[in-house]
């Protein structure tokens, strides 16, 4: 499928203040810092995992960084209420409503998610269905 994702921060501190308590209510945990020649970031992924990886980070280029317009990274729950806590995290550590805790049907059967948008933009989805 995919081995890490990775969004672009503006105040990368703000950004691991928002994704560590997000991703922590998801079973992510912070992947130790390595001093791997690119600019400061912080990343996550399942205990006991390499992979995939999620990374917020200053870009390369030492351009401000931007959230893409269509762009959304969806991240799996354990179930229904583990979609509501992060969403309901989310909006305690400054994301924005993009869509509150429900089912989705017209996703498919038993889809149920929620939407937001990080502090810096980027929107997220927390989605817990059947197969994931």
């Amino acid at each position: 499928m995919f081995s890490h994702i990775q969004l672009g921060a503006r105040d990368l501190p703000r950004m691991i203040a928002f994704y560590e308590p997000v991703l922590a209510c998801l079973g992510l945990t912070r992947v130790p810092e390595t001093d791997d020649q690119g600019p400061a970031g912080a990343g996550w992924q399942l205990p006991g995992s390499d992979w995939p990886q999620f990374y917020v980070q200053l870009p390369f280029n030492g351009h401000t960084a931007s959230a893409g317009n269509g762009t959304q990274v969806s991240f799996a729950a354990r179930s229904p209420q583990a979609v509501d806590e992060a969403w309901r995290i989310a909006q305690c550590h400054g994301g924005s409503d993009e869509g509150a805790p429900g089912p989705r049907p017209q996703y498919g059967t038993g889809f149920y998610a929620a939407y937001c948008r990080d502090p810096e933009g980027n929107k997220l989805c927390f989605v817990h269905s059947p197969g994931l």
